[in-house]
């Protein structure tokens, strides 16, 4: 990414444009020279964790325009995000179960035996589950329930 500020905007481009009016000259095919003759300079976006960072607006940081990367406030109390991570969680294992409920319908219905893998994996299942549910509610702060992957 290029920038470049103009009448105090800051304009950024995804390459040096083809022509480029500065000062009532119009430049045509810009190098990395003519570029930073006119006042391109580079572009540096930090590293940042989107659920919990966003980036303050650009600003120029000596010879390149960047962000600062800024705390994102957390709105949900920590029992609403732990709420909701549980029923996110709930609903990736409801989606697992779903494919061997079928298997769990034809006994109800016809009484034909349930295989044993069958339940051994529905049962890792809802064991998984309760692990992870429990690791959700010990967690204490709001940045950590955010930060939480559900692995199941």
């Amino acid at each position: 990414m290029k920038a470049i500020e103009i009448n105090g905007e800051i304009k950024l481009f995804s390459k040096y444009p083809k022509n480029f009016k500065h000062d009532g000259i119009v430049w045509a095919l810009l190098d990395d020279k003519q570029a930073a003759k006119i006042g391109f300079k580079d572009v540096v976006t930090p590293d940042y964790d989107f659920r919990i960072e966003e980036l303050s607006p650009i600003k120029l940081d000596g010879d390149v325009y960047t962000y600062d990367v800024i705390e994102k406030p957390i709105k949900q109390t920590l029992v609403e995000l732990k709420a909701n991570k549980v029923s996110d969680l709930k609903s990736m294992a409801s989606s697992q179960l779903s494919q061997t409920d079928w298997y769990i319908v034809r006994n109800a219905d016809t009484g034909a035996e349930v295989p044993q893998s069958i339940k051994d994996e529905r049962a890792a299942i809802r064991t998984k589950s309760d692990s992870i549910e429990a690791e959700i509610n010990a967690l204490s702060t709001k940045k950590a329930v955010v930060l939480f992957d559900i692995n199941l």
